[in-house]
């Protein structure tokens, strides 16, 4: 499971790609089309029937929260579903009407929260939505209920099923594939058998003689081995590769042999050299030396196979994506938070591209800056950049855009900015930056007048020691004025944030807090997210711990999955205590709430206020750059 609401870009631009070199291409969203089949009458009642077996011998109050709200409503379920997924497709607007009522849904575990927040903040849906929001209030309270559908399945059914990560756990940095082994041996469940019904139906419509599965994140992992396991039982000689951003950043030292019971070929970063040179060498063009950055099994042993003198592919010569054989009206917006910056990620149909190949920082030492995807920076340029853009929009239909880089180079949006203004070119476009000065009031304005309505970037640490060591190359200060740049030209803004960074203190981590709430309180930015520090072996933290004051324990021995790596730090913090209180915070001033409260009224246990005026980002959005030793004193009657 990896977005409900798009389709994932990979199969997109690599279904281009290959229809541009000649071949014959088929691609299909599995994911989504699974969630569907379960979220249905006929699904929900397959699954209450499963449930109604599992939990016979068990009492009432023994029961899960989500298992007994749908027992107890569960005819409400079965009728109101189908209606539901297509008020979320947006093929039936007018049921918002009867969802906001209240009445309409049966509202279990997930809709506390909601209840939570309005006894703090009063009626919270009416901060959020006003009079009129009654689309999006709706589209809020309909999530909910597919949340709580999720955990009935999650709870009942099959407990690796998530809605964005599908036994993730089990191939998360996980040095051996004994786990996924056993779960592949397993009777399958109900998920796994409607994924088996779905391959049966893929491979009736196209016959295939490759195919090939992207798996960018550990959670598509273990829905990626079923689709091949179901293959090689019913079709073997299919061939069939794995390559995503999940076996480029974690499978890079592969040596596990059984993986190859249920796949041919494992690539390693971008697609396109490795798949031209795979097809010539099932075609008998070539011989196995001639592969590129692919694992094969041999003798059955794991031999890498990497033809160094091929080149890749520049950035303008990767072609258009293409979403035909997708299916775009079936993908569901969710509003997944009443945060108007942060849902953006879940609601809307977006087609993705990007602007450059890599990152043009390609500094910080938290980030797995040493991979490809991120150290070979290759821009295309706004002219092809347009043609890409105009050519989606005669596809799909569509002028929503979601530039998926790791961070968009400031001189190409600008030009792209520009390009879209002088051809009148109207779209609706929103992706991730870095905050550095380059983005001037005047800059942020042409984007805003260009399309852009939201951008993300990182904050990370939100303290300007920290910043400097892992070689953000921003301090607090300018992070403040760019994102009220952004703001003030009516842009909405997401900053990434970090805790637990190599030699980070308790004092630092509040203080970062503090540093977060008058960004919000000043409308810097809207909406955040709080990430614990993991050490990877591809970033310069995990090369090179002992300039960060860290020891690593890798473990004895990796077969499978390598990423983050166990470490200990010089500093002893209690990071855990303090993230609680840092998601705890963030939750709240995203909602509007709290945004008065002391830092201590956040943490479980006691901590210092931080050392810092409470105006100091006030004072550094009118220049007066100030810094946590010059703490003014404001004195009110």
């Amino acid at each position: 499971m990896t977005q409900l609401n798009t389709p994932y870009p990979a199969t997109a631009y690599l279904t281009g790609f290959l229809r541009e070199q000649g071949y014959d291409v088929a691609q299909r969203d599995l994911a989504l089309e699974l969630f569907l089949e379960l979220l249905s009458k006929q699904g929900l009642e397959e699954i209450l029937e499963i449930i109604e077996d599992n939990y016979a011998d068990i009492d009432d109050d023994e029961l899960p929260d989500s298992i007994y709200h749908f027992f107890a409503d569960a005819e409400r379920y079965l009728t109101v579903i189908d209606p539901v997924i297509r008020f979320l497709q947006g093929k039936d607007p007018s049921l918002a009407l009867r969802i906001s009522s209240r009445q309409f849904l049966p509202e279990g575990a997930k809709f506390k929260n909601l209840e939570d927040m309005e006894a703090v903040a009063g009626n919270i849906m009416q901060w959020a939505f006003g009079d009129l929001g009654t689309q999006d209030k709706a589209k809020y309270l309909a999530t909910l209920f597919i949340d709580d559908l999720v955990d009935v399945i999650h709870d009942g059914v099959d407990p690796n099923f998530e809605i964005s990560r599908y036994g993730e756990r089990l191939a998360s940095s996980n040095p051996q594939f004994d786990d996924l082994y056993r779960s592949l041996q397993q009777e399958p469940l109900l998920p796994e058998r409607i994924i088996q019904q779905l391959v049966d139906q893929y491979l009736e419509e196209e016959q295939p003689d490759f195919v090939g599965i992207t798996i960018p994140f550990p959670g598509n992992m273990l829905g990626g081995l079923q689709i091949a396991k179901h293959l090689k039982q019913i079709a073997p000689h299919i061939q069939i590769a794995m390559g995503g951003g999940y076996i480029n950043t974690e499978l890079r030292n592969l040596t596990e042999p059984r993986i190859f019971e249920f796949v041919d070929f494992i690539s390693l970063d971008d697609g396109e050299r490795p798949l031209l040179s795979l097809f010539d060498y099932l075609t008998g063009k070539c011989v196995s030396e001639s592969l590129v950055r692919t694992f094969i099994c041999e003798d059955n042993s794991v031999v890498f196979k990497n033809n160094s003198t091929a080149t890749d592919f520049g950035h303008k010569d990767i072609g258009t994506p293409s979403y035909d054989g997708l299916p775009i009206d079936r993908y569901l917006s969710l509003c997944e938070m009443l945060n108007p910056m942060h849902r953006i990620w879940s609601d809307g149909r977006w087609n993705k591209l990007t602007v450059a190949h890599g990152c043009y920082w390609s500094k910080c030492s938290f980030c797995d800056i040493s991979l490809d995807y991120i150290e070979r920076y290759d821009e295309a340029g706004a002219d092809i950049l347009i043609e890409r853009i105009e050519n989606l929009i005669a596809e799909t239909g569509q002028t929503g855009f979601h530039f998926v880089d790791e961070a968009a180079p400031p001189k190409v949006l600008f030009a792209l900015a520009e390009k879209l203004i002088e051809r009148g070119l109207i779209i609706t476009w929103w992706g991730n930056i870095r905050f550095e000065k380059t983005f001037t009031p005047e800059k942020c304005q042409l984007l805003a007048d260009s399309g852009c309505i939201a951008i993300s970037g990182g904050l990370e640490v939100a303290s300007d020691r920290l910043l400097r060591l892992m070689k953000k190359g921003v301090t607090v200060e300018q992070v403040a004025r760019v994102t009220k740049g952004f703001t003030d030209a009516g842009i909405l803004v997401h900053a990434y944030l970090m805790y637990g960074f190599p030699s980070q203190t308790e004092d630092e981590t509040v203080l970062s807090l503090e540093y977060v709430r008058q960004l919000m309180l000043n409308n810097c930015f809207q909406s955040a997210y709080w990430h614990r520090f993991a050490a990877t072996i591809h970033s310069p933290v995990g090369i090179e711990p002992d300039k960060y004051g860290i020891t690593l324990h890798p473990p004895a021995e990796v077969e499978f999955a390598q990423n983050e790596i166990p470490y200990t730090d010089s500093v002893t913090t209690n990071h855990e205590m303090l993230g609680r209180g840092l998601k705890r915070a963030l939750y709240n001033y995203m909602h509007g709430i709290g945004l008065e409260e002391a830092m201590q009224y956040w943490f479980e246990e006691p901590v210092r206020e931080p050392a810092i005026s409470p105006y100091f980002i006030e004072s550094a959005l009118t220049n007066a750059h100030l810094t946590p030793k010059t703490i003014p004193i404001h004195l009110k009657s």
